[in-house]
């Protein structure tokens, strides 16, 4: 499996919780964006191995007009072979879209949106800095339907500043009511530097505690289990058969090549980082240069750890006869966190691993390092 990420760095404007590499976008940049664009592909050309997934991230990919989104399609079929049911998705947030161009996207090849919601009310939605209203979120995915999309995503965010429970009940009963094939569900974790936490650390809000924070996700959890959504990874849900593709290529540890500004991929046991600063990217691509600034060679102990990680975010969780590859006996070597873990029933042994427990979801980070040395 390949999978290919796809970075465009351009936004309306940059929302309040946003660690994103993106910048508010300016036309001479985003020329310029995407002619570095077109020889960093250059620069990875390889027509022997099959492209399976493609994924448009951001920023907001959907900012881009539809002559440029066409050039980076038909520059990643000069570049690339992509398998003929590769599944290629592309974030949008409403207030970028209209069904001409969204009848265009789907005419040229994009099969999966991911339209970025985050919550239904208007105080909320104004106060972490989207652009955009519910009845404009709405209007786009209606439109979306209309020319043939049958794969959406709708990503919401939950534990916001002000926001009640009674406010997330009915912003996923309201998505629901769509009938979306997958919903990505995130509770608000505040990234230094950005706008939230500095208004934070300014004390202009409070954030809802921990037992709020629980309470919020076992409900999304069992609200959207009785819908018809599985969840499949810690904040991921999904109808059946249309579980993200490109994301479990991420879980299972998976090659894939990262593109544009801030981007990262993970070829060949090597994990890099593109340069994030647009002059930057620029300037080593004028050299010819791949625009990386950053990359390492990972390590047996480094692919274990992370292969125990990205496998228990996952609710099918850890099979044991994976780790033979590297040469180790799971349950031996990790013999006392196991036992500690099934005694505080924060994971339970499957037919063929681990998984985490309810319990294990809730404070997944904690038990993450109980296995990195």
């Amino acid at each position: 499996m390949l999978g290919l990420y796809i970075h465009i760095p351009f936004c309306v404007k940059k929302c309040k919780y946003c660690d994103f590499n993106s910048y508010k976008i300016v036309k001479s940049e985003k020329d310029r964006f995407l002619s570095d664009l077109k020889k960093e592909m250059s620069l990875y050309k390889n027509k022997d191995r099959k492209i399976n997934s493609i994924f448009f991230g951001g920023g907001t990919p959907s900012i881009l007009d539809n002559k440029d989104i066409k050039m980076i399609m038909q520059e990643i079929e000069n570049n690339f072979y992509i398998d003929k049911d590769a599944e290629i998705s592309m974030e949008c947030n409403p207030g970028t879209l209209n069904e001409d161009k969204l009848r265009f996207m789907k005419s040229i090849g994009i099969n999966r949106l991911s339209i970025g919601l985050q919550a239904l009310q208007k105080d909320l939605l104004n106060f972490i800095g989207r652009i955009h209203t519910y009845e404009e979120f709405e209007k786009n995915y209606i439109q979306a339907r209309k020319v043939g999309f049958e794969n959406i995503n709708i990503d919401l965010m939950y534990n916001l500043p002000n926001q009640t429970f009674q406010d997330w009940k009915e912003t996923l009963q309201k998505v629901v009511d769509l009938n979306p094939e997958h919903i990505s569900a995130y509770s608000l974790i505040l990234e230094e530097g950005t706008k939230l936490y500095d208004m934070y650390m300014n004390k202009e809000f409070e954030m809802g505690d921990e037992d709020e924070d629980i309470k919020m996700y076992e409900y999304t959890i069992n609200y959207l289990k009785s819908k018809g959504y599985n969840q499949y990874e810690i904040s991921n849900y999904a109808k059946d058969t249309y579980e993200c593709k490109h994301n479990i290529l991420y879980w299972k540890c998976k090659n894939y090549i990262g593109l544009g500004p801030g981007a990262s991929g993970y070829i060949n046991n090597v994990r890099y980082n593109n340069e994030r600063s647009l002059d930057s990217y620029h300037d080593k691509l004028s050299k010819n240069q791949k625009p990386i600034e950053f990359f390492e060679e990972l390590t047996l102990k480094d692919k274990i750890e992370e292969k125990i990680i990205m496998g228990l975010r996952m609710n099918e969780g850890i099979i044991f006869k994976d780790f033979e590859e590297f040469g180790i006996d799971f349950e031996s070597k990790y013999k006392e966190q196991l036992n500690k873990q099934i005694e505080l029933g924060l994971i339970i042994k499957t037919n063929k691993g681990i998984k985490l427990t309810q319990r294990g979801r809730e404070i997944s980070n904690s038990i993450f390092l109980d296995y990195i040395d």
